[in-house]
Order: structure tokens, then sequence, then C-alpha cells
């Protein structure tokens, strides 16, 4: 009797599929669960059907792939990102690149004036995944860089597929049930600025997701726990929900789930926000070299859960296309 194929056998296939229709493409895995260099590609040129569907196949086997040395401008950028469907505003919150509203700055300081204080320092301090806080997250996010310091300033991605997947089978049976209440706030121990309070505030995104999501493209079941926006578990006791998501956390983000990556001009980072968190490096502020990076988020749509049960806007709107024609 054949034994039945996952999700992940569906994927090889896709991406062997896809491969074999554009032999100048290489994909070139990192790690055993997540990341994947791709080489062979201009992204300053449009991409054909075929190139577009091999990195899109990739992306979904990967989770998050990366390219070299594409010297992109900003309107490259946006056209490469383009492929791969609408554009949303740069960030919904904090604003966008000036001329360009579908890119985010990823600046060095671009938080200085957002929080005071000392914020606690845990495993999954800083992961996240983007803007989880919005009915409708970003599908997905694409990362170039400009200015890259010599050393330093990697980021890394984890497979939230993955630890779903690795957790006991009574344990994903009870959490499969669960939502959580994803929204802004400072890291845990810092105070938030009057400036930060204020964005905030006039543009609220509160919404309640699943614990446990179903990946539209793929079907595998995701342990959606951003720990940079997840704040509590619904009908769970505070104690309850607080040491589970601890744990949940603490989980996500062992190393054997992870990839780590190592910035250069040129580099461009694109992952599936549905399937990963990531963590933005501390180590820059040890540094006196600048960093500066551009994002790029695709719209996505609503989660739906384990349980087939979809999220639930509490506060805000959803994410619109730049230029305001999706949803």
């Amino acid at each position: 009797m054949a034994l039945e194929r996952t999700p992940l056998d569906l994927l090889d296939d896709r991406l062997h599929a896809a491969l074999a229709g554009t032999p100048h493409v290489r994909v070139e895995p990192q790690s055993a669960h997540i990341g994947a260099l791709i080489q062979g590609l201009d992204l300053t040129r449009a991409l054909s059907e075929a190139d577009v569907e091999t990195v899109h196949a990739a992306l979904l086997r990967w989770k998050v792939v990366f390219f070299r040395d594409q010297p992109l401008t900003h309107e490259q950028h946006i056209r490469f990102a383009r492929h791969f469907g609408e554009l949303t505003l740069g960030h919904p919150v904090f604003g966008h690149v000036d001329g360009h509203p579908e890119l985010y700055s990823i600046a060095k300081h671009r938080k200085a004036n957002r929080h005071t204080g000392e914020a606690e320092r845990r495993p999954w301090t800083g992961w996240h995944a983007d803007v989880t806080a919005a009915h409708n997250p970003p599908a997905a996010s694409i990362l170039r860089g400009v200015t890259i310091p010599p050393y330093g300033g990697d980021t890394q991605w984890t497979n939230l597929a993955a630890a779903y997947s690795a957790l006991s089978e009574p344990l994903r049976n009870f959490i499969d049930t669960l939502r959580g209440e994803h929204r802004f706030s400072p890291p845990q121990g810092a105070q938030a600025s009057d400036e930060y309070r204020e964005l905030v505030q006039r543009n609220t995104l509160v919404s309640e997701h699943p614990l446990v999501t179903v990946h539209p493209e793929t079907g595998e079941k995701v342990l959606y726990i951003s720990p940079g926006f997840l704040k509590t578990l619904r009908g769970l006791r505070t104690r309850e929900s607080r040491v589970l998501l601890e744990f949940l956390w603490e989980h996500s983000v062992s190393s054997e789930f992870t990839v780590r990556f190592k910035w250069e001009p040129g580099s461009i980072a694109f992952w599936d926000n549905r399937s990963t968190a990531h963590v933005a490096p501390q180590d820059i502020f040890a540094l006196d070299f600048d960093r500066q990076l551009y994002r790029a988020t695709l719209v996505g749509a609503v989660p739906v859960g384990a349980d087939g049960r979809a999220s639930v806007a509490l506060e805000g709107d959803p994410m619109l296309a730049a230029h305001g024609a999706a949803y």
C-alpha cells in the first residue's frame, strides 16, 4: 500500500517540475527546514512566467528564499514584488518611503523614538510575523539590502509549520481549538513614547487569529504565534495563557527550525509571512556602521484556523493594496 503523500512531498514535486522548465535557475537549500538561495535570475529585469513559478514554488517549499547581487532600484523592487501579487502600503502604522507608497524603510534607528526603558530579553523577544495585528496580515514580504555593515546585522527566520508538526499529537489537538489576540504594543518591559502611542491610536489594529492556521496554498498547519504581536489566548485564564504561549514561543524559535542570513549590498530575502516568523538583529546597535534596507509586502487573505473558523477584526481596517483597489 502506497504511503499517503504529505504537503511537503507535493511541494517538492511542484518545485522539481518548475525547475525542469527553468534549467538556468538553481535552488540551494540553506538548512533542514527553511531557507533556500536562488541563483540564475536577474531581478533587475521582468521575469518570465516560468521564472515566477519557480520562485513561487521555492518560496512555498522553503518558506524564505534569498538572492545575491541584485542591485535593484525602488522601481525594480516594486516591479519584482508585483509578479507575486498586489502590494500593500509600506506600513499601515509607521508610514512609507516618500514617492514610493509600496515601500517601507528599514533603517537602523527607525525605532529610536518608539520606546523608552529596558525591554526584557527572552529567547523569543523580537520574533514576529509582519503586522499580524491586521485582520489580513501580509501574505509575504520582500526585503532588499542597500547599506549593509561589513559584519553583524544578520536576520533569522523560523518555519512555523515545522514547529507545529514537531509538537505532540495531544498538544496539537488542543491548540487547534484556540484563538489569540494580536495588537501593537511596546516590547515587554519598555514604555511606549508619546509618538508611538499617537501613531498606534490613529491607526489602531487589533485582531483575533486562530492559534493554528491552515496555509491557503500548501495545506500545512502553521503555529500562528507571532511573539511580537500575540498578547493573550482567549478563553484561558491569565496564567494558563502566559505559560502556554511562552512554551510555544520558546519551542518555535528553537535553532532546528531556523535559518540565519548574512546580508550583503544587493541581497534580497523573500519570505512567506503566513508560515514564518523572523527576528531583526540587535548586534547592529553595538556597531558604528549604518544599515538600511527596504521592504515591500504583498496583500494577504484573512487567515483560517484548523477548525475552519476565520480570523476576526476587533479594531481597525484590513490592509489594502497601495492603490486601494484590493479586498
